[in-house]
């Protein structure tokens, strides 16, 4: 099925070897007549990268690490891609003239290459929650400037989008953002404060990179989805609540005001959402698995537990200070999740950390991306701090 539009339509995709990269080779190689790639990025999987650009012929191929850059450039020795590597390689791949840019780095490191695809103007498919958590404010007032599209990835805000009225949002009473709960849903604090970084990254439902699963066994995945949630659809964070859904059908939902609940419903596969942005306004097929509802037989949902799971107030105190605070939020949440990735520290120290660090710091308000920049760097340097003192 060939997309709408210029056929076939021209993809970058930005962070190409980590789990929602992956995935997205995955749907472009599936449809060729429909996507030609532009360029692909990666952090320091060389290997892998060298392996896609072989496979999609696109006209350059990134590694952002410099110390990849000979071992690429050897690996694309006569296939007539361009090796390129460093961050203003990366951004420069984002500026190249694709239709759609899939921004698939995670964490604030992907805050520029989003910024400058959105700079030219380009619809941007964003799998990076912290873009909009760092610099909401910021970034939504380049997408209208420039007259960029913002098309969410993750799944809960793809649901969201499309079940939301655009052209008409005040009649939007609430959103509903669902969570599975992740790997720990049912266990208690003891079990937690014991938990080691192979049982956190063990999603029951999903399948996901390191850092995310780890966001979500602590749940501040949906604390940060909640400050995404905000920013792109522009409604308060009183209205948007969060509902535990273990079964991972209901993505997520849009309450109107006469009381009608739109949920947009499917099996947890990634690439529905991926191809969604990819081929938007269209549809394509993709191979996720057909959701059966028979076979489903029971959706049960529960509120979330704010005892066992602080992230989400955490997230919600952020939002309400305003300014930096999310910025910090997310940063000293990358700390302190690498940290506990690496067995420096403990599971329930990440949101210690967190709290503490989003606590000590001032949350001023941000006028441009250098005084994000300058506040991501603070709050990772306290947060720094913080885990070599829990870690002596």
């Amino acid at each position: 099925m060939v997309v709408k539009g210029e056929t076939p339509r021209r993809v970058t995709i930005l962070g190409s070897t980590g789990s929602v990269g992956t995935q997205t080779v995955d749907i472009v190689a599936r449809a060729p007549e429909a996507f030609a790639v532009e360029a692909l990025t990666a952090n320091r999987n060389v290997r892998l990268l060298a392996e896609q650009a072989r496979a999609l012929k696109p006209r350059m191929a990134v590694v952002a690490d410099p110390a990849g850059y000979a071992e690429l450039k050897d690996a694309l020795a006569g296939t007539g891609v361009e090796a390129a590597a460093g961050p203003q390689a990366v951004a420069e791949a984002a500026q190249r003239p694709s239709e759609v840019v899939m921004a698939a780095i995670v964490g604030a490191a992907g805050l520029e290459p989003t910024l400058a695809a959105v700079r030219r103007g380009a619809c941007v498919a964003f799998a990076n929650k912290e873009v909009l958590v760092c610099a909401g404010a910021l970034m939504m007032e380049e997408v209208k400037a420039h007259g960029a599209a913002l098309l969410p990835v993750d799944s809960e805000h793809s649901a969201i989008y499309q079940c939301f009225d655009f052209a008409h949002p005040q009649r939007v009473r609430r959103l509903v953002l669902t969570a599975s709960g992740g790997p720990f849903r049912t266990k208690d604090r003891a079990f937690m404060a014991a938990a080691t970084p192979e049982q956190a990254v063990a999603h029951p439902t999903w399948d996901m990179g390191a850092k995310i699963s780890v966001d979500s066994a602590t749940m501040m995945n949906k604390g940060l989805e909640l400050i995404e949630a905000h920013f792109l659809f522009g409604i308060p964070e009183e209205r948007i609540d969060v509902l535990v859904h273990p079964q991972s059908v209901v993505h997520s939902l849009v309450e109107y005001v006469d009381g009608s609940v739109l949920a947009q419903l499917g099996t947890p596969d990634m690439r529905t959402p991926i191809a969604y942005a990819l081929a938007w306004p269209d549809r394509i097929e993709t191979p996720a698995e057909r959701l059966d509802l028979v076979k489903a037989a029971t959706l049960s949902f529960e509120a979330p537990d704010p005892e066992r799971f602080p992230a989400l107030r955490l997230a919600r105190v952020a939002l309400q200070s305003g300014g930096g605070a999310p910025t910090i939020l997310s940063a000293a949440n990358e700390v302190a999740v690498q940290a506990f990735l690496e067995r420096r520290i403990g599971f329930l120290d990440i949101e210690k950390v967190v709290e503490k660090t989003l606590a000590a710091l001032p949350h001023q308000p941000l006028h441009d991306l250098g005084e994000v920049r300058a506040v991501d760097a603070e709050a990772r340097r306290y947060a720094d701090a913080l885990v070599m003192r829990l870690a002596a």
